[in-house]
């Protein structure tokens, strides 16, 4: 099969001479502006001292490969001699991979909030003094004005006068901003109570926003939030009830069956710009994917429904397809548009279907599909030149965590302001999504449910083998230690729920190439790209990556992998923990000096690097018997524990540490010959205990630390059940071991 234009890298170009700098660099979102006329800087020592010699602004942009707007903006703009030139007249322009540089993104995010009163997004826009300290800004400008935004053509000559004009109001404009975000970090709280309230709060603040009809937290646009439900799924195991379990079976039964899941290839698209899940905004993430696989897999093992089995799989598919790299590690994302049209990828007319199908195949997919029906995707050429469904073209992308769960922010693209420009009708498509359930389907052929679900399959692997010979949407190719790791966590874990060895060795082959590339003489790097791994790690590669651990050590247990562990460990305390206050900064003690240094509690499209850290540190501590860990992760809670009470549903991770800290997890050890404890380990595994550590330690395994080194019986098989300090004597039968991990929270 040929290979389709598009695949490897964003958004290729014909070779041009090159007029700035962003060539080399490892991002292929800077490489995409590397012909740019724009004399274009990476962020570094030399753009900084260049705006400071020259005393000229800095003309700072903020973006990613897969993002849409971006793309919009740098058609219109960055491509155009004549803003180009504007821009290089005026500024020393420097342009930032927000994935490759979340800790400049999360600053210059907050700080264009508090500039602005109005939330942020990508692509962001912002000028800077040269010390960095930003002075005005936006998100996406037009080239010219329209809908009532200023034109960036007409802004920069203004905000360049405003500079030179106007730097005693700057300054003091300046001096409040740099006040304020000092202001955002949390305030020792000091003797702090830690109580379990928050936990029943953010389930009933999820109740009231959840859509009981179409499932979500919250309305369109509609984001998968897999860690709040996660945490709703976690509540209904460990408490009761059935609110948590509604909530998330209702969600995951929709997105299942919705567009924002790619009904032929597998895996979640990153939202909904409806209430129904059906039309999504087409970029595919890998944190998504790695969240909604453990996620699927986890509401499998509770519910047993075969929809949450098949979607598990489906990511499982589309990664290891996809997204693996020949060396191991995953690439991060795929593009939402393909020959500069947002999802021309995966839309079908039904002459298209009915052509490479059999008429049996056909009746089947039409009525599954929606085929029937009327057309939910208008293919369209708007300004700017990216096709959308019945979207205006003026909205930046924006990520929705749980801080802002009661009104989403994101790329609504709602239809554009009165007098705005309509796009060009090229013709009604169909994106497929699930509109009739098969059994409903196979009643209406009088037809058996099997021979149904046979001729969809043989029709799915049709229509993906002709998708294919598309042109693909271009796909980010740098390998980021924090996604990385939490593909790695989501496949064990869906290895471990599934029994499925190949996810298994998929996951240990990246976490290898973590090990052999970017973890260099006891320091962890943050990305890679063509043989470069670079860029001083963050708080969240630290913390996930030993999340990541956790879970593979379930799996299969390697001293490799706990040696790893506790280095990561060590690491999140000398170089990230805050001893004075408490809790992580983002940014390890050595890093580049920036204008804030950011301690983030809330939890966004990723959850926050102090909650997993908190909840790692904790398993660790408790698995291993080391009270440096669980002190670290106490400190970090009680130093954000206003802030839980305050906001529940925004830091469920932290709520997730706070619930483990309240009542210690059951650390479950298994000893005995390998063969022999392969049985208990897959009946353990076969059930959702989201308090359980299970580790299997076959017999003779050395260099184990104290609280592990249990002794293993002479034939059998021992297990050894411990919550926080108090263990129980070793259990020989694994009926009696199930007993005792099911009675409760608190077993006798």
């Amino acid at each position: 099969m040929r290979r389709p234009a598009g695949r490897d890298t964003m958004r290729q170009h014909p070779p041009l001479v090159m007029s700035n700098r962003l060539a080399t660099e490892t991002s292929p979102y800077l490489r995409q502006h590397a012909d740019n006329p724009v004399d274009w800087h990476p962020w570094g020592a030399e753009a900084l001292r260049l705006a400071h010699e020259a005393d000229k602004p800095i003309l700072l942009s903020i973006g990613y490969s897969a993002c849409h707007w971006c793309h919009v903006m740098a058609h219109e703009s960055f491509e155009d001699p004549e803003v180009a030139a504007e821009m290089n007249r005026h500024y020393i322009n420097i342009k930032v991979d927000r994935e490759e540089r979340p800790d400049l993104d999360q600053i210059y995010q907050t700080a264009h909030a508090m500039l602005t009163q109005r939330s942020g997004g990508w692509p962001l826009t912002l000028f800077l003094m040269p010390d960095g300290t930003p002075f005005f800004g936006g998100t996406y400008f037009p080239k010219r004005a329209r809908h009532g935004m200023a034109g960036f053509l007409d802004l920069l000559p203004r905000v360049a006068e405003a500079y030179r004009d106007k730097r005693e109001e700057i300054g003091r404009q300046n001096a409040a901003l740099l006040d304020a975000l000092a202001r955002t970090l949390p305030a020792p709280a000091g003797a702090q109570e830690l109580k379990r309230s928050p936990l029943d709060a953010a389930v009933r603040e999820f109740a009231q926003i959840f859509d009981d009809v179409h499932g979500g937290i919250g309305q369109a646009p509609k984001f998968p939030h897999p860690y709040e439900l996660s945490f709703c799924l976690r509540r209904h195991a460990l408490d009761g009830g059935e609110l948590g379990l509604s909530i998330t079976r209702l969600t995951l039964v929709k997105m299942a069956e919705g567009g924002i899941y790619d009904q032929l290839g597998g895996g979640f698209c990153r939202y909904s710009v409806d209430p129904y899940w059906s039309i999504p905004h087409f970029e595919k993430m890998l944190y998504d994917n790695a969240a909604l696989i453990a996620l699927y897999s986890d509401a499998w093992l509770v519910t047993r429904q075969p929809l949450f089995e098949r979607t598990a799989r489906g990511i499982a598919g589309w990664v290891m397809r996809e997204m693996q790299s020949p060396e191991g590690g995953y690439y991060s994302s795929l593009d939402a548009d393909s020959e500069h049209e947002e999802g021309k990828y995966y839309v079908w007319t039904p002459d298209e279907v009915r052509g490479l199908l059999t008429a049996d195949e056909y009746a089947v997919v039409e009525p599954h599909y929606g085929l029937d029906g009327a057309p939910n995707f208008e293919g369209a050429t708007a300004e700017g030149g990216a096709g959308a469904p019945q979207r205006g073209d003026a909205t930046p992308e924006r990520d929705a965590g749980a801080s802002n769960a009661r009104s989403p922010a994101s790329s609504s693209r709602a239809d554009p302001p009165a007098g705005a420009p309509r796009p060009t009708l090229r013709g009604a498509r169909w994106h497929l999504r699930v509109m009739k359930p098969l059994e409903v389907v196979a009643r209406r052929l009088d037809l058996p449910l099997a021979e149904c679900a046979a001729r969809l399959e043989s029709a799915r692997g049709k229509l993906l083998a002709a998708r294919e010979l598309r042109i693909h949407p271009g796909r980010d190719d740098k390998v980021l230690t924090s996604w990385n790791a939490m593909m790695v966590r989501g496949l064990a874990r869906a290895a471990r729920a599934f029994g499925e060895d190949a996810w298994l060795a998929s996951a240990r082959r990246a976490l290898e190439f973590i090990r052999a590339t970017l973890w260099r003489g006891g320091r962890l790097q943050a990305t890679y790209k063509d043989g470069v791994a670079h860029l001083n790690a963050y708080l969240d590669d630290h913390a996930f990556l030993l999340d990541a651990l956790l879970e593979l050590m379930q799996c299969e247990f390697r001293e490799d992998d706990l040696r790893f562990a506790r280095d990561l460990a060590e690491l999140l305390l000398e170089r990230f923990e805050d001893r004075a206050a408490g809790g992580f900064f983002f940014v390890s003690h050595d890093h580049e000096k920036l204008i804030h240094r950011a301690k983030p509690g809330h939890d966004n499209a990723t959850p926050a690097g102090n909650g997993i850290a908190a909840f790692a540190l904790q398993r660790l501590g408790h698995l291993i018997g080391e009270a440096r860990y669980l002190e670290a992760a106490e400190r970090a809670l009680k130093l954000f524990y206003p802030q839980l009470e305050r906001q529940p549903g925004a830091c469920v991770s932290l709520a997730t540490a706070l619930d483990e800290h309240l009542v210690p997890p059951q650390t479950v050890v298994l000893r005995g010959p390998a063969g022999a404890m392969a049985g208990w380990q897959r009946a353990l595994a076969a059930r959702y205990r989201p308090d359980a550590l299970v580790v299997t330690l076959p017999a003779g395994q050395a260099g184990l630390p104290p609280v592990l080194d249990k002794a293993a019986p002479a034939g059998g098989v021992n297990a050894w059940v411990c919550r926080g300090v108090t263990c129980l004597p070793a259990i020989g039968d694994l009926a009696d071991l199930e007993r005792t991990l099911s009675a409760g929270r608190h077993p006798a």
